[in-house]
């Protein structure tokens, strides 16, 4: 790979306390000695020490920034490269002036996940573990931060390479037997050949049994608050969100768009979507809003269902229990603070199987038994938060059932009486599929594809 000396702004862009500009390469110590003035050259500091000094422009001699520079000299950094980090003020001009000056004086701007892709490509973490860094950025919730930090750790790839261990020694065995029959070797037979690809099947098994909840923990849940206009679901969004964000009043159709918010609920994180009330209306803008209401509920994974406790069940609410079919959602009825009028036997049975929780948004009632379920629906009992080996990206999952399906073609192979050299292909295909999660055997295409999606300075 390239080994010249990249650079970036690895704070936010904004104003703030501390502004970080990060070097790394061989030529990084030599580019920020150019601009730094300390009590000693920064190619003289110990590694791993942070050091006082100003940033001065070579050209002009002139003052920019007072800094504390980290001092990381390789093989024991973040890029396994030599690198510095320059921590100056915060703010757009202050880190985009350091910026400027290290570009002046030799290095390249970074582009996007460069610094990480360089520590996947010295050996310092895998692709999984780069991928895991990724996720540990954009985690929303406790228990996302914690399955991405163990990714990060490598506590995935450990576990992927005991099943690729197993599956190579498989393959060797069979390659001794097939061209060296000479020597004493244990006969690689179709019932050991049986015997290692059941344990990586039930293996792989293992890993994707958490792959649904590891998804929701990265990905979130697209979930959709439905209802009739006026049924309490700008009130449910704000509950949920625990500020105001949505318009509420007694005005039929206040809603008119789809209303998006990100929010934390018992670990879960979901993408709220707020629609507006799914009603017959000559209205233009609500009629468009209606419209947005109906597609977003076809793409959701979840749906709340807000019904009016106060008024009787009509063809709109039936409707939507329709719409509602195939998805998982939970039935909210609202307003328990106001007459009953609605047959709560009706609702229970047009919600079959899915789960109903009665609320007083008003007055905050009925709240924790909707996380709870929200909770409950997609995490049965309690996450555990131990091992925290979980699948949570796509790209892995489908390499797993990809290698999942390798050894079930092998296991069939061998039921069926095949040769030991043609069970061998399945095996070794297994053995590439889950080399390509953890990043042993990948193309460089998709390599830079990954990395593109990280932010600049990462």
């Amino acid at each position: 790979m390239d080994i010249d000396t990249i650079a970036a702004i690895s704070t936010p862009m904004g104003e703030g306390a501390i502004g970080i500009v990060r070097v790394s390469g061989d030529d990084a110590l030599k580019v920020a000695d150019r601009l730094y003035k300390g009590k000693k050259p920064l190619s003289e500091a110990d590694s791993h020490t942070i050091n006082y000094g100003h940033i001065v422009d070579p050209k002009t001699g002139e003052i920019t920034e007072e800094v504390m520079v980290s001092v990381l000299k390789a093989p024991r950094t973040y890029t396994k490269e030599n690198m510095v980090e320059i921590n100056c003020h915060g703010g757009l001009i202050s880190v985009n002036r350091v910026l400027q000056l290290a570009l002046n004086e030799g290095a390249r701007l970074a582009e996007p996940g460069e610094f990480t892709k360089r520590a996947f490509m010295n050996g310092r973490i895998d692709l999984s573990q780069a991928e895991g860094v990724m996720d540990l950025i954009r985690a929303k919730t406790d228990r996302a931060m914690n399955v991405a930090m163990n990714q990060v750790e490598g506590k995935l790839s450990q576990r992927l390479q005991k099943l690729r261990q197993a599956l190579l020694e498989t393959v060797a065995h069979v390659e001794v037997n097939i061209d060296y029959p000479e020597y004493d070797a244990e006969e690689m037979t179709l019932e050991i050949l049986q015997e290692k690809g059941t344990f990586v099947m039930k293996e792989i098994d293992k890993l994707l049994q958490t792959a649904q909840q590891g998804k929701i923990l990265r990905e979130g849940l697209s979930t959709v608050i439905i209802g009739r206009p006026n049924v309490g679901k700008s009130s449910l969004l704000n509950s949920l969100v625990h500020e105001n964000k949505a318009i509420v009043t007694d005005i039929p159709g206040t809603t008119r768009d789809v209303i998006e918010e990100y929010v934390n609920v018992r670990g879960v994180p979901l993408r709220l979507l707020d629609t507006a009330g799914i009603r017959d209306t000559e209205d233009v803008v609500e009629k468009l809003g209606v419209e947005r209401s109906r597609k977003v509920i076809k793409d959701a994974e979840l749906v709340l269902l807000v019904l009016n406790y106060n008024e009787s069940l009509t063809d709109s609410d039936k409707e939507l229990f329709q719409l509602s079919e195939g998805h998982d959602t939970i039935i909210i009825v609202n307003k328990t603070d106001l007459e009953d009028r609605i047959d709560i036997n009706s609702v229970k049975e047009l919600a079959g199987n899915r789960p109903v929780v009665t609320t007083s948004l008003l007055k905050d009632e009925g709240v924790d038994e909707l996380e709870e379920a929200i909770k409950d629906l997609f995490f049965q009992g309690d996450l555990e938060t131990g091992d925290m080996s979980y699948v949570s990206n796509s790209r892995h999952i489908a390499l797993l059932n990809q290698a999942k399906k390798a050894v079930r073609d092998a296991l069939e192979a061998v039921e069926s009486g095949m040769p030991v050299d043609m069970v061998q292909i399945d095996i070794t295909r297994a053995w590439e599929l889950l080399g390509e999660v953890i990043g042993d055997s990948v193309h460089e295409s998709l390599i830079d594809q990954l990395f593109s999606q990280f932010c600049l300075g990462k």
